[in-house]
């Protein structure tokens, strides 16, 4: 006989980390998962965020995500990267190329508004684009539909290519203090992270997300029953799987794979 009783979890007596949580090694505690290593001299650390960064664009290259001069990610390395100054302009320290006056507006006045972030993605993917303009969120529909739970916002408006400062400031508004992605309406996608990875994973997944919700409309439009996940085990879920040094974890093998494709090309 089955029970009608709905089974849900609890994280009563698990780990409190939820790094640990998500991974275990053995009894004796000899293997652990590397996370997001420290550095003493913060010009070391620099050098390392900007190898990531540079492998972040390469994923986005590869993903498809390039569009035009301003997103030409297949062959961005370290020495390509520019350093901006708070005027909007491009510094003589780093690579001397312009910069995209959109993306200063959107990034610079979401970095102002969240200091808590280290990290803004945003681009004009397909499947972003597509989902975008009905300027909706997407459904929970799946696991990892958890990692957008009570951490998506929706910006329902579109002004036009952002060339203004208002502009900018109106999507970080819509972010709010705490979440960490964004559906632009009739636009693309935005995601904001403690690290390069943590953005740009969180980015691809939503990407992916917004592909799994116009299959789901389309066979739900000829009659199959769309099932969405109940917000409690959501919220369970969404406790383990957002955690930043997670989602710093899953994009990890995604940089392995770059440094064996190119040799570590991107590092240069």
């Amino acid at each position: 006989m089955v029970s009608d009783t709905k089974f849900q979890q609890s994280l009563d007596g698990l780990n409190d980390d939820p790094l640990r949580r998500a991974w275990r090694g053995n009894k004796q505690g000899t293997i652990e998962l590397a996370s997001v290593p420290r550095f003493d001299n913060p010009y070391d650390e620099r050098e390392w965020i900007k190898g990531h960064m540079a492998a972040a664009f390469r994923y986005w290259g590869k993903l498809g995500f390039g569009e035009g001069v301003s997103v030409h990610f297949s062959v961005i390395t370290k020495s390509h990267l520019v350093l901006v100054g708070p005027d909007g302009y491009v510094s003589p320290h780093g690579a001397q190329l312009p910069i995209n006056t959109s993306g200063f507006h959107i990034h610079s006045a979401i970095h102002k508004a969240r200091p808590d972030v280290k990290a803004a993605a945003h681009c004009h993917s397909i499947n972003g684009k597509a989902w975008s303009v009905f300027g909706k969120p997407i459904d929970i529909l799946t696991q990892d539909a958890c990692f957008f739970h009570d951490n998506l916002a929706v910006y329902a408006n579109f002004g036009g290519v952002v060339l203004a400062q208002e502009e900018g400031e109106n999507i970080a508004q819509a972010l709010g203090p705490k979440k960490n992605t964004c559906i632009l309406q009739n636009h693309g996608l935005m995601t904001l992270g403690q690290t390069v990875d943590e953005a740009v994973y969180l980015f691809a997944a939503l990407d992916r997300m917004c592909k799994v919700q116009l299959m789901v409309e389309a066979a739900a439009a000829n009659g199959l029953k769309k099932s969405v996940i109940d917000p409690e085990d959501a919220e369970f879920s969404a406790k383990t799987l957002q955690h930043w040094e997670n989602m710093y974890v899953n994009f990890q093998t995604e940089y392995e794979l770059l440094l064996q494709e190119t040799n570590g090309a991107f590092l240069k």
